[in-house]
């Protein structure tokens, strides 16, 4: 079959060549073009457009790089047609995919959802689009199942996928010796700094997470690069600090680190994983006046999804005004140096993770989709 695929960030790149994986396996004759990134080329197919060309987050940036955007949407319109695929499978990144979804059923195109939009947080309205435009919707966290029930949406709940990320990663990790030779680092407890995939994430985090972590001699100070990122801005934000930049090599960071200091979304479930404790920090343009729009807006308590999983609060969230040197560096301190409040945080971990469901989330919705999509062509001959 032929699937055009849509990831547009770092986290969909690394899940779409997940599925991408067992889809070649339950399909031999598996054809793929798609908007991704490395990970999902290396699995194989066309790469037609990279993340990095579309990641653009925050009220302001989309408004200034708004022609980019179309031009990004055009281009897909006009190859979707092209390519005339079985499917389109389309990742998070709701706010250009939803567009593509309402294109591609208007024009006779399957259309399945993978890791749908967090309706559930923000813009519950889309509901209505993903009703519209979806066939067949494929949920990652178990309260999704409720949210689109209420909605009259019925979904194929499949896991989480990280499951399978860092089961992947487990069967060749490094020791922690030989992690620390190979980066030339030494033996102290390691806090980790995971600062985002995107420019404007980087630019709102780091330099909080930089000042926070000033004269921490006892510890050494690691922050997860992303080579995506032009190293420029590192430099510039890093500049008169200690704080070594490993590329790519996220999940080796986490096996290895004391504590994280970490922008919200996916990393913070992945840190959670990884069983660190760590304080979720979130910032984008717009100052005070965004914080209360957030706020008005947001459909849920928390934004960090290890707090979502569990309607509780796990891990701290400092965000927008919140997140100042001293509220960060004042919880930085408690993560270090309070014993009982550290086992507090690996033992809601330990919960939250119970509450997930399963690994190999990526073949059961491999194998769903394939089901599907062969039951459709059943019906059509």
């Amino acid at each position: 079959m032929r699937y055009y695929i849509i990831a547009g960030e770092a986290s969909g790149d690394l899940h779409g060549s997940n599925l991408m994986k067992e889809l070649k396996v339950a399909d031999k004759q598996a054809d793929f073009r798609f908007f991704g990134g490395d990970k999902m080329q290396a699995v194989g197919g066309e790469l037609v457009k990279h993340y990095r060309e579309m990641a653009f987050m925050g009220f302001v940036n989309v408004i200034l790089n708004i022609r980019t955007i179309k031009q990004n949407m055009e281009f897909c319109k006009k190859d979707l047609l092209n390519f005339k695929p079985d499917v389109i499978i389309l990742i998070d990144y709701p706010g250009f995919n939803l567009r593509i979804a309402e294109f591609a059923k208007q024009n006779n195109i399957k259309v399945y959802y993978y890791i749908s939009p967090k309706l559930w947080a923000w813009k519950e309205y889309r509901v209505k689009k993903v009703r519209a435009f979806v066939d067949e919707l494929f949920t990652i966290f178990p309260f999704e199942t409720a949210f689109y029930k209420k909605h009259g949406i019925d979904v194929n709940y499949v896991g989480n996928p990280l499951f399978d990320s860092i089961k992947e990663f487990e069967k060749t990790a490094q020791s922690e010796a030989d992690f620390k030779a190979k980066n030339d680092l030494d033996d102290r407890p390691i806090i980790a700094l995971l600062a985002g995939s995107r420019v404007q994430e980087i630019k709102g985090t780091l330099p909080v997470m930089k000042k926070a972590v000033e004269g921490r001699n006892d510890y050494q100070i690691v922050l997860a690069g992303v080579s995506s990122v032009d190293k420029e801005l590192y430099d510039e934000i890093l500049k008169g600090s200690n704080i070594k930049v490993l590329y790519e090599s996220t999940y080796d960071l986490l096996n290895n680190a004391h504590t994280a200091l970490v922008a919200s979304g996916t990393a913070a479930l992945e840190t959670a994983l990884f069983q660190v404790p760590q304080t979720v920090l979130y910032k984008v343009e717009g100052g005070v006046l965004v914080h209360y729009i957030m706020a008005a807006v947001l459909k849920i308590d928390w934004v960090s999804l290890p707090n979502i999983i569990l309607g509780k609060m796990a891990v701290k969230e400092l965000l927008q005004k919140n997140m100042t040197v001293k509220k960060v560096t004042a919880e930085l301190d408690r993560i270090l140096e309070d014993e009982t409040y550290r086992k507090r945080i690996l033992s809601d971990y330990q919960e939250m993770q119970k509450l997930m469901g399963e690994p190999e989330c990526s073949k059961r919705a491999a194998e769903k989709m394939i089901e599907l999509l062969s039951l459709d062509s059943e019906h059509k001959s």
